[in-house]
């Protein structure tokens, strides 16, 4: 009988997913080695501290601050450090000393992606990163692989569990941002500084990734117009509810073709009104999902945990079983499948709807002079509601005004509401939000 091969397995961090991969590495090596061919052998774990005290208990001798030695003696090199540096010179070293290399860290691959992509495909090794986008959900895979016989035309995703999980308790509860913050802190779905979160900064570089994938061409982080959801109030989620909308922040990718037939991609996160109908409307807590349309398949969804060690360390494991298996069975290993440049559309340019609020003076004529301010710029309105309100103090009565307009360029809807600005009538533009799925 032939003797089972052997593979090196280095592990770079050992947080919460670190921790849960290394255990599930030691535990169920049996199975491992049955699914793959071979025995993973988990060779050292890289760390800062050896003496830190962790949620899971690992043999001690595992861990080592000599990352640099770990990386030049493994097959396979799992990094869940995070970060820019020192995990894109290690993956680096990994790479060119032939070990395949599974990652979590989609900051790196949004801000440098092409380089390593460029580097695993020198060494013919595998780059796999299914564990960056949507933690546990299997997504990146299927877009790679399951829909590459087909046309994605567009991507829309909730794909950072603290925002949602902020904006649903403010939609369920009536909680202030503030509050609702606070109380994803205190159950450990926000960090002590939430600002990659709550600016969106997560969810863009993920965007840039579910990007590239769909529409086989490189976008990086600066390609992804980013908004976060501290300008979101307690009156917008309420003006939305009452409107038979719900309030996230989705990350969006879409392909656009203009008017002389050339085409581009807008890859954007922002808050976005969705209908309560719509799938993605009924994703609560901190979970997440991705829903995609392609031209054949139609409309899909892939939804579950997006975070959490043991559900992102499945992810992990997943990479791991498929880049250990081409590793036993031979072959060169799979990175992208860019097959052109596809430009990456400025937002001005991206295809929406607008969810606007109003404080207009109450006197004739004035919805007459807002509805033909918006024809004057190209945008039609779908729906208008009016509610009128007195001040207590001043006695004075005025209305409130909710419109939501049809699809139309953000360049065209913008301008649309500086001009609404400048009217005599309008006290005050309350809020602007972007639609989607109308």
């Amino acid at each position: 009988m032939t003797e089972m091969r052997t593979l090196k397995v280095a592990l770079l961090g050992c947080g919460n997913v670190g921790a849960q991969v290394a255990r599930i590495l030691i535990e169920d090596a049996d199975a491992l080695a049955a699914r793959t061919g071979a025995r993973l052998q988990l060779s050292g774990i890289a760390v800062r501290n050896v003496n830190s005290r962790r949620d899971v208990e690992l043999p001690q001798e595992l861990f080592t601050t000599d990352a640099e030695t770990l990386v030049k003696d493994a097959d396979l090199v799992i990094e869940l450090m995070g970060g820019i540096e020192p995990a894109r010179t290690l993956i680096l070293s990994a790479l060119r000393n032939g070990a395949c290399v599974v990652t979590g860290n989609k900051a790196l691959l949004a801000q440098d992606g092409p380089t390593l992509y460029e580097e695993a495909d020198k060494a013919h090794v595998q780059l796999s990163y299914e564990a960056a986008v949507a933690g546990a959900i299997p997504i990146l895979r299927p877009i790679r692989d399951s829909l590459s016989g087909d046309r994605i035309t567009r991507v829309l995703g909730i794909v950072n569990g603290t925002t949602n999980y902020i904006l649903d308790q403010m939609d369920s509860t009536g909680a202030q941002f503030a509050d609702a913050l606070a109380e994803a802190q205190r159950l450990g779905y926000a960090e002590a500084d939430p600002t990659a979160d709550i600016e969106g900064h997560d969810a863009a570089a993920k965007a840039a990734i579910l990007a590239s994938l769909s529409f086989h061409t490189r976008f990086a982080l600066e390609n992804v117009h980013c908004e976060g959801i501290t300008s979101v109030s307690a009156a917008d989620i309420a003006a939305a509810k009452d409107a038979g909308f719900v309030i996230k922040l989705l990350a969006i990718a879409e392909k656009l073709t203009d008017n002389g037939g050339g085409e581009g991609v807008s890859v954007r996160v922002h808050p976005t009104l969705l209908p309560r109908e719509h799938p993605l409307a009924a994703v609560r807590g901190a979970f997440n999902a991705v829903f995609i349309e392609a031209e054949n398949a139609g409309e899909l969804m892939f939804y579950g945990q997006g975070a959490g060690g043991t559900p992102t360390a499945s992810a992990v494991l997943g990479d791991l079983v498929s880049a250990a298996r081409r590793l036993v069975l031979g072959g060169p290993g799979r990175t992208e499948t860019t097959t052109g440049h596809v430009p990456a559309l400025p937002i001005d340019a991206a295809v929406t709807s607008y969810y606007i609020g109003l404080d207009v003076a109450d006197q004739p004529g004035v919805l007459a002079r807002i509805a033909q301010l918006f024809a004057e710029h190209g945008v039609s309105i779908e729906i208008m509601r009016q509610t009128i309100h007195r001040d207590a103090e001043s006695n004075v009565e005025s209305a409130e005004l909710r419109i939501v307009t049809h699809r139309a360029s953000e360049a065209a809807l913008a301008a649309t509401v500086e001009a609404v600005k400048g009217l005599d009538v309008i006290n005050s533009v309350t809020s602007v939000l972007r639609v989607e799925g109308v």
